[in-house]
């Protein structure tokens, strides 16, 4: 038994062997997010979170919409973006109601107060992306973008 578990140790070291955690992309991502984060958080007003931020943001993009289709847009699941609305309602900053073309479903729209905090939100996280990329050149910071949007 005990020379089983040697071999098995063995062969776990020879498969890891060639395993470098500075180079996984998983690794490289989420250190890189972490930097972002920071940044953002350090920055951003009105203390918004970045899944906040997200959905206020697609809402003054696209206006008013169906709280599943507000998920959708900023890929979060049905009862992540319900608690994520439910708070910036809680804030002033949306409204939720009945959606006018099926009752069943709740619309998101924002409030006054919510499109004037979003306006100076987005300035905040433009100047965050701005750091966040900082270290590239324009043209590595275009091929950036460019590679992730290619493995969303």
């Amino acid at each position: 038994m005990q020379k089983s578990g040697k071999v098995k140790s063995q062969a776990g070291a020879e498969a890891s062997a060639g395993y470098e955690l500075d180079v996984q992309v998983g690794f490289l991502l989420r250190v890189a997010m972490q930097r972002h984060t920071s940044i953002f958080m350090s920055n951003m007003i009105e203390e918004l979170t970045q899944t906040q931020f997200a959905v206020m943001a697609k809402l003054h993009e696209v206006g008013p919409c169906s709280q599943n289709h507000l998920g959708r847009l900023v890929y979060l699941d049905a009862a992540t973006v319900k608690g994520v609305v439910d708070r910036l309602g809680l804030r002033g900053f949306v409204n939720v109601g009945a959606d006018p073309d099926d009752r069943r479903r709740r619309a998101v729209s924002l409030t006054e107060k919510g499109s004037s905090v979003v306006e100076a939100a987005i300035r905040v996280a433009t100047d965050v992306t701005a750091r966040t990329l900082r270290p590239l050149t324009i043209d590595e910071q275009r091929t950036l973008t460019r590679l992730l949007k290619k493995i969303t």
